[in-house]
């Protein structure tokens, strides 16, 4: 899941700091390159897991039909991102074991006060004093998935699932403490084009990363919001569900390039809030 949080500023500042709390894959790495480019400072704040899923047993994904999956995932990864690589200069980097985030408070990170923007991309969940902090200062969430049609888990492989390509993207949200349940800010989407099934999924994350990266630069503020409806809701996942018996599933019954394209092409932008597409 990716979040992000954005503090009110007074007047336009010549030089910018940004605080990232993100993850350690190529996806995450990009991310804060990106701001990089248009920040004097970024300080991120890492969760690390394996880089290596399906091979490696850190998250209970350890076994062939994972492996072969993930190899899929990261391959499209690695088109969409690159390789992996060191950060840029101007970023200073925090590192903890995924998971310890929730643990986490402002006295740990004293030096993150006073940023223009917090932004959270793909870490676990934040509580406490620190979740207090960010959503007194206007946190944003930034969803992996089209909310509120998919909330959860993986939701862009969920819609993929479903045969939904329509509803592969992210969502911009107000971070509050329910589980992507805050009011909306906008839709990114990835432009229509004949994806393979895994490709998509990065392309909703390259999305969601440009939009952000042009709308910081411009000192984006929050402004308008709307209040997510819950009887939209097509499925709600979790992390339990996806299994080595979904996954071969899923593997057998792949979204055509064609299909994904013509997906693309119909989609009803009244669904969406304030789409963002990527050009």
């Amino acid at each position: 899941m990716i979040r992000v949080v954005l503090r009110k500023r007074k007047e336009l500042l010549d030089n910018m700091k940004i605080t990232v709390f993100t993850g350690n894959q190529l996806r995450h790495i990009a991310f804060v390159n990106a701001l990089s480019e248009i920040a004097d400072e970024v300080y991120a704040v890492q969760e690390c897991k394996t880089i290596f899923p399906g091979k490696v047993d850190d998250i209970a994904q350890k076994s062939e039909v994972m492996k072969l999956y993930f190899d899929y995932v990261t391959n499209a990864e690695k088109k969409v991102f690159g390789k992996y690589s060191f950060f840029k200069d101007n970023i200073k980097t925090f590192a903890i074991k995924n998971g310890d985030l929730r643990y986490l408070s402002l006295e740990d990170i004293p030096e993150i006060e006073g940023s223009d923007y917090y932004i959270v991309f793909g870490s676990s969940y934040i509580k406490g004093s620190l979740l207090e902090y960010l959503i007194a200062h206007k946190a944003i969430n930034i969803h992996i998935g089209v909310s509120p049609y998919y909330r959860g888990s993986a939701c862009n492989f969920w819609a993929m699932y479903d045969h939904k390509p329509e509803y592969v993207g992210a969502t911009v949200h107000l971070l509050d403490e329910r589980l992507d349940g805050g009011e909306i800010l906008f839709h990114a989407l990835p432009k229509a084009e004949r994806y393979n099934a895994y490709e998509i999924g990065m392309r909703a994350v390259e999305a969601v990363i440009r939009a952000l990266q042009q709308k910081l630069k411009e000192h984006w503020d929050v402004t308008s919001v709307v209040k997510p409806e819950s009887k939209l809701e097509i499925r709600l996942a979790k992390r339990k569900e996806f299994t080595d018996e979904v996954a071969a599933r899923y593997m057998e019954n792949l979204p055509e390039p064609d299909e994904i394209y013509r997906s693309l092409l119909n989609r009803d932008m009244h669904q969406y809030i304030k789409p963002w597409i990527m050009e």
